[in-house]
């Protein structure tokens, strides 16, 4: 049998980004360059044809209203708790948190973590910085921040991949990756190549096998 690519493993796999808001088009275009088929997930039907999901920046409050409008809670939760890969960013990461800091909102709760909204401040205080992420390699990511939240809690299970003043900025747990940043914002495809391979492991292992 012979072995494939990189590239041609990650291109049998089906990458959803969920098209309510956001940077839809900005990650599929980095997803598409990473080597994954990426399609916009509005339905269930849709979601029914992906083997990973991406959710982007937006506003969590109205995301997670839509999402529960349109009947597409409960079978993203069971798909993510049987091992399909999840990656939010931003807004994303806000809405797989276990909880929002002095917030009462609803989650997904899909990482164990504790996330603080618009941390790094409003728009007009967004940047970009030169971040350090060990699991990338060199040389520093160029992660711009807008309206961020930062991570102020972190479970036994997750792993924390990136800091910024002290604060968790990229986590994983899993199937689920986290990161406060936009990835798809910049030309350095490395953040897409990492979930990228989180969900080649996960179609090895079998794809919504339990996790681990």
């Amino acid at each position: 049998m012979s072995v494939a690519s990189e590239s041609e493993r990650s291109r049998r796999a089906v990458v959803g980004v969920l098209a309510l808001q956001g940077d839809v088009d900005e990650h599929a275009a980095a997803l598409a360059r990473a080597g994954a088929t990426a399609i916009p997930v509005k339905t269930l039907d849709d979601l029914r044809r992906v083997d990973a999901l991406v959710v982007p920046g937006g506003e969590s409050t109205t995301v997670m209203k839509l999402l529960d409008r349109f009947g597409l809670v409960d079978p993203i939760v069971g798909r993510v708790r049987a091992g399909m890969p999840f990656w939010g960013t931003c807004m994303g990461m806000i809405v797989a948190a276990h909880d929002v800091a002095d917030l009462e909102q609803p989650t997904l709760d899909l990482i164990d973590v504790t996330v603080r909204r618009n941390a790094f401040g409003r728009q007009n205080e967004s940047a970009e910085v030169d971040l350090d992420v060990p699991a990338l390699g060199e040389p520093p990511f160029p992660a711009i921040f807008i309206r961020a939240p930062w991570i102020e809690r972190v479970g036994p299970q997750v792993e924390l991949l990136a800091e910024r003043g002290g604060h968790g900025v990229m986590v994983r747990q899993r199937n689920v990756l986290g990161t406060s940043f936009h990835p798809e914002l910049t030309s350095d495809p490395r953040v897409h190549q990492y979930f990228l391979r989180m969900v080649e492991e996960a179609l090895l292992r079998g794809k919504d096998c339990p996790a681990a």
